[in-house]
C-alpha cells in the first residue's frame, strides 16, 4: 500500500506502450494527478511532447495527426461529451483513452457510438483518482470541501456531488490495492456516517464483482471521520518543515508559489517540494525549524567546496570532468538555492508576526491546563499591537474550544475583545466553530481528559517534558492510531458499517478525514509507519489544509447557513 508507486505504475503503463510522439490530455482534477508523481522531463522521455487540458483542446481546431493521443481523464459526464466533440472531429492520428475511476455502461455506450471515425485504440480504466502528495499521504482535492461543515438542516444540492467525489476516491484506493475494508466511521458525524454507508453499498452491492479480490485473513480498514473531531490541529502554527511552508506560504500539489513572497527570479517564484523528487526535503521534511537552519548551513558548506572545486579547472581532463558532472551541479545549486529561499522568507514571517510569542500559547491552549493563566496569556496577545488579525481569531478560538464550558463569561470578554480589535471577521464565527465542533459534537476525547488511559498517558508526557515546546501538540489521530494499534478503537464511538466486523488487528488502514488533513497529521501517520507495529496507516482527506483555508472554509459554510436562515 505505497500511494505514490501505485500511481507512477499507471502513467508508466500508460505511456510506454504507445510508441512514438504523443500529446497528453488531461482535466483539471488528474492533471494533479500526474504533475504530484511525474516530472517534465520524464514526461519527455516518455516521448510526450505536448500536455494540454481537455477543454482547452474542444477549443483548438488545428490538425495534429502525426501525434498520438493519451487521453487521462476522470470519468464525469462533462469529459464524456468533451470527448464526444472530439472524436466527431479527430485532429490526433491516433486517441488511447485511460480513466481514473469506473465507467458505467452508458458512458462506454457514447464512447462506441462517437467514435465513427475508428481513430479509438483502447480504452480502459487505471484507479488513479487520488492526489499522491507522499507515500502514505493523499488528498482528493474536493471542490467546495466547507460542505462538511454546514448545519444537518441545511441539504444543499451540491452535497451529494461533494459525497460521490469522496467515495469515488476512495473506490480507486481500494481498487488500485485489490482490496475490499470493513468500513467504520465517527458516530457523531452524519456526513462520516453517510460515506461511509455510500462506500460500503457501492464495495459490497453495486460492484461487489469488480471489489471481489482474493480474501486476506484480516480485512484491511476503512476509517471514515470528521474534521470537526479535532479542530484545533488545524488552527496550530507549524514548526515543522513541511507544515510549516504549508501554513506560512502554502503548497499547493508539492508546489510552492512564491511569486508573492520578495523579489525572487522567475525560476524561484514557483519551486517544487516533493520527497520523491528532493533527498535534502526527504530528509528533512519532518525536523523542527532550528534543526532545518543547520540542516541548511551544512548543504551550503556542501555546495560551496563542490563550486570551489569545479572554479579550479586546469587540464582537458579537469574541463571534461566539470562537464559530466554539470546537470548534477545544476541540480545542487538550484535544490540550495530554493530552501535557502524558503526559509529566509518563513524566518522573515515568523518575524513580522511574532509567531513563536503567539505560538509557545497556542501549545499551552491545545496541550496543558490552566484556565487562569490561558485567559492573562491570551488577552495580553489580542492586546499586542505586533500580532496580526488572524493570530488573534485562531487564539480565541483555540481558547474557545478548550474552555467553551468552563468560562462563559471570560469567553465573552474575549469575543468582544476579538470584536475590537479584529473587525474584519464576521461577527459569531467563534461561536459558529463551537456549534459545528464544539465537544458536544465530537467524536473522541481531544484533550485526552476523559478516559483514564488518555489522562495516565498526559500524566507522563508531562513528566518526560517535551524536547521542543513549540511541537508537543499531538493531532487527535496520533491517539486513534493507537487505539488501532492495540485493538482498543471503541465500537460505541466508531461504529461498523452494516453487518462487517473485524475480529483481530488489522494491518492495512486507510483513515479518511472528511474536511481535510493536515502536514501534522501526515508526520505522524509517517512516523507510526516508521514504528513497525505491524499495522501500516494511509492518510487521505477531501482537502489539504493550513489554518487559512480551515477557516475560509468555516466562514463560508457559516455564510450559507446564515442565509438559509438556520439557527446559528
Amino acid at each position: 500500500m505505497v500511494l505514490v508507486s501505485s500511481v507512477r505504475d499507471y502513467i508508466n503503463r500508460m505511456l510506454q506502450d504507445i510508441s512514438g510522439m504523443k500529446v497528453l490530455i488531461l482535466d483539471s482534477q488528474t492533471v494533479s494527478v500526474v504533475s504530484v508523481v511525474y516530472s517534465q522531463s520524464e514526461l519527455l522521455q516518455k516521448e510526450v511532447f505536448l500536455v494540454e487540458l481537455v477543454d482547452a483542446i474542444s477549443m483548438s481546431k488545428e490538425s495534429m495527426s502525426h501525434l498520438k493521443a493519451v487521453y487521462f481523464l476522470r470519468p464525469t459526464s462533462e469529459n464524456i461529451q468533451h470527448l464526444k466533440r472530439q472524436l466527431a472531429k479527430p485532429r490526433f492520428g491516433e486517441y488511447n483513452l485511460f480513466f481514473s475511476n469506473m465507467l458505467n455502461t452508458t458512458q462506454l455506450h457514447i464512447l462506441a457510438d462517437s467514435d465513427e471515425h475508428e481513430v479509438v485504440q483502447q480504452v480502459q480504466e487505471f484507479f488513479a483518482d487520488f492526489v499522491a502528495i507522499d507515500t502514505y499521504h493523499f488528498t482528493l482535492n474536493t471542490p467546495s470541501n466547507y460542505m462538511y461543515m454546514l448545519p444537518a438542516v441545511i441539504d444543499p444540492p451540491n452535497l451529494q456531488n461533494y459525497c460521490d467525489r469522496i467515495v469515488d476516491g476512495l473506490a480507486a484506493i481500494f481498487l488500485a490495492f485489490k482490496r475490499r475494508p470493513v468500513i467504520r466511521y465517527s458516530r457523531t458525524s452524519d456526513i462520516a456516517k453517510r460515506i461511509a454507508q455510500e462506500a460500503s453499498k457501492l464495495m459490497y452491492q453495486q460492484e461487489s464483482g469488480l471489489f471481489d479480490f482474493r480474501r486476506t485473513e484480516i480485512s484491511p480498514l476503512l476509517l471514515v471521520i470528521d474534521r470537526r473531531d479535532d479542530p484545533v490541529t488545524p488552527l496550530l502554527n507549524q514548526w515543522t518543515y513541511q507544515a510549516m511552508v504549508h501554513e506560512l506560504i502554502g503548497i499547493k500539489d508539492n508546489k510552492v508559489d512564491l511569486g508573492n513572497a520578495g523579489k525572487f527570479s522567475k525560476d524561484q517564484q514557483e519551486v517544487v517540494l516533493s520527497s520523491e523528487q528532493d533527498a535534502f526535503f526527504k530528509s528533512n521534511m519532518y525536523e523542527n525549524f532550528g534543526d532545518i537552519g543547520m540542516s541548511i548551513k551544512r548543504m551550503v558548506d556542501d555546495f560551496q567546496q563542490v563550486a570551489k572545486s569545479n572554479q579550479n579547472i586546469q587540464t582537458i581532463e579537469d574541463m571534461a570532468k566539470f562537464v559530466d558532472n554539470y546537470p548534477e551541479y545544476r541540480k545542487m545549486q538550484g535544490n540550495v538555492s530554493k530552501h535557502v529561499t524558503l526559509v529566509t522568507e518563513m524566518s522573515k514571517i515568523v518575524e513580522e508576526r511574532k509567531l513563536m510569542l503567539v505560538s509557545q500559547t497556542e501549545q499551552e491552549l491545545a496541550c496543558n491546563g490552566g484556565q487562569g493563566a490561558a485567559f492573562e496569556a491570551v488577552t495580553n496577545l489580542l492586546n499586542n499591537e505586533s500580532v496580526s488579525d488572524i493570530d488573534r481569531l485562531r487564539l480565541v478560538m483555540l481558547y474557545a474550544l478548550r474552555y467553551e464550558k468552563e468560562s462563559p463569561v471570560q469567553l465573552m470578554q474575549l469575543f468582544n475583545k476579538l470584536a475590537s480589535r479584529s473587525p474584519k471577521y464576521r461577527p459569531g464565527l467563534v461561536q459558529f466553530l463551537l456549534k459545528q465542533a464544539g465537544v458536544d459534537r465530537r467524536t473522541g476525547d481531544l484533550y485526552g481528559n476523559r478516559d483514564i488511559l488518555n489522562i495516565a498517558r498526559n500524566m507522563a508526557r508531562g513528566l518526560k517534558g517535551v524536547e521542543n515546546v513549540y511541537t508537543q501538540h499531538q493531532p487527535l489521530l496520533f491517539q486513534t492510531m493507537e487505539s488501532i494499534t492495540k485493538g482498543r478503537l471503541r465500537d460505541v464511538d466508531y461504529p461498523f458499517v452494516g453487518n462487517h466486523f473485524q475480529q483481530g488487528r488489522p494491518q492495512e488502514v486507510v483513515i479518511f478525514i472528511v474536511g481535510g488533513t493536515t502536514y501534522e497529521e501526515s508526520r505522524s501517520v509517517a512516523l507510526q509507519n516508521s514504528l513497525n507495529s505491524g499495522t501500516r496507516f494511509i492518510l487521505g482527506g477531501s482537502s489539504l489544509l493550513n489554518s487559512k483555508s480551515f477557516l475560509k472554509d468555516l466562514e463560508e459554510a457559516q455564510r450559507i447557513a446564515r442565509s438559509s436562515n438556520s439557527v446559528v
